[in-house]
């Protein structure tokens, strides 16, 4: 009775068990999915007219700001908010760490570079404003705007922070009080939200010299990412790469203390300063703020003295001889590089001439 159901049922559908093959059921299911989908996702609104001359009548500098501060506050605001997590939890592990906190400074300028790189070039640091303005020719009129726009993108960051989180953080402000302590030092709500070194460090100096040496790291690697001829390197992988130097001089050392970015300390040092007294300001802010732009500026000079290679931009077409086509001509005589490139030509043409097999006459030679 079994066999005979088993019978009846292939003679329905066409098909025995022994006759059924996974390649086929997977490309019937394929294609069922590809029908689903072309039925029920909705096709994209074609794009309007209106709609482009909106887009076109914005002002291409207050874009340019609006990205710049959006892509600070992606950045800041996931660092601090994991720092809120851990201070105000006592630094308890089950509510964050030092690792935690590099990967939430990491994302978040992967995060930022993704969001509103391709509107503003994605600086989201003094430093990188002051260093493209230099070395790459970046307008000198658009670093006061850009700068501006980034400290403002920390600033809200930081209001952001404190909106959220302010009854816990009130109280942790009253418990350092009571204590006797500012609540603008190392694991008071002021520290949520900048910078501010254990009690014990009191050597200006060791500190200076670990920014700037912290700073002048993330430069290099900024710069080296951000180098066209750099072959290790593809757009997709640049905001990851540079969220993970970040996050590795995090887990480095914050356990001394750590800035990295000017915009990143300073708006959110005054949020503090608001919230929690002017001490906020204290004698090691400066270091905070300020260390990272000549160490920054450093470390890119380092770049274009010691690793940069022009020619190979140009070579792959990332960019041009200022003089065209007769500049890069002249460059090429006069270091040889010409005459180079056409005696290795020659010697490769003569090479394949004599190691082809079927012994085929050279273009020079007669064949009678």
């Amino acid at each position: 009775m079994a066999s005979q159901h088993i019978e009846n049922t292939a003679h329905t559908t066409g098909h025995t068990p022994t006759r059924l093959h996974t390649n086929d059921m997977e490309i019937g299911v394929t294609d069922a999915v590809q029908r689903h989908v072309r039925r029920n996702v909705v096709a994209p609104k074609p794009v309007s007219q209106k709609k482009l001359n909106f887009e076109h009548a914005r002002p291409r500098w207050f874009r340019e700001m609006a990205a710049e501060a959006m892509g600070v506050f992606f950045y800041v605001y996931p660092g601090i908010a994991s720092q809120a997590s851990f201070f105000i939890n006592g630094t308890e592990p089950a509510f964050g760490s030092i690792f935690q906190i590099g990967w939430a400074y990491a994302m978040g300028i992967a995060f930022a570079i993704i969001t509103c790189g391709s509107t503003s070039g994605g600086h989201f640091n003094p430093a990188i404003t002051l260093c493209f303005a230099i070395w790459q020719g970046f307008p000198w009129s658009k670093v006061p705007r850009y700068i501006f726009a980034q400290i403002l993108g920390s600033f809200l960051a930081g209001l952001m922070l404190v909106g959220q989180y302010y009854p816990q953080m009130s109280a942790l402000a009253a418990e350092f009080r009571g204590k006797g302590e500012s609540p603008n030092s190392l694991g008071g709500p002021g520290s949520i939200l900048c910078s501010f070194p254990a009690a014990t460090e009191t050597n200006y100096g060791y500190l200076f010299f670990i920014e700037f040496f912290v700073d002048s790291f993330i430069g290099i690697i900024i710069w080296a990412v951000l180098d066209p001829a750099n072959p290790f390197v593809v757009p997709a992988s640049a905001p990851f790469i540079i969220g993970m130097a970040y996050a590795n001089m995090v887990w480095g050392f914050a356990n001394i203390t750590i800035s990295t970015n000017l915009a990143r300390d300073l708006g959110t040092r005054i949020v503090a300063a608001i919230f929690y007294g002017g001490d906020a300001f204290n004698d090691y802010s400066p270091i905070a703020i300020l260390v990272n732009v000549p160490a920054t500026i450093f470390a890119t000079a380092v770049y274009e003295i010691l690793l940069r290679d022009s020619f190979a931009i140009i070579a792959k077409g990332h960019n041009v001889h200022e003089q065209g086509e007769e500049g890069l001509t002249r460059h090429l005589t006069k270091t040889g590089t010409l005459e180079e490139g056409i005696a290795s030509n020659m010697e490769r043409r003569n090479q394949f001439s004599s190691d082809d097999p079927y012994g085929s006459p050279r273009k020079d030679e007669s064949p009678v």
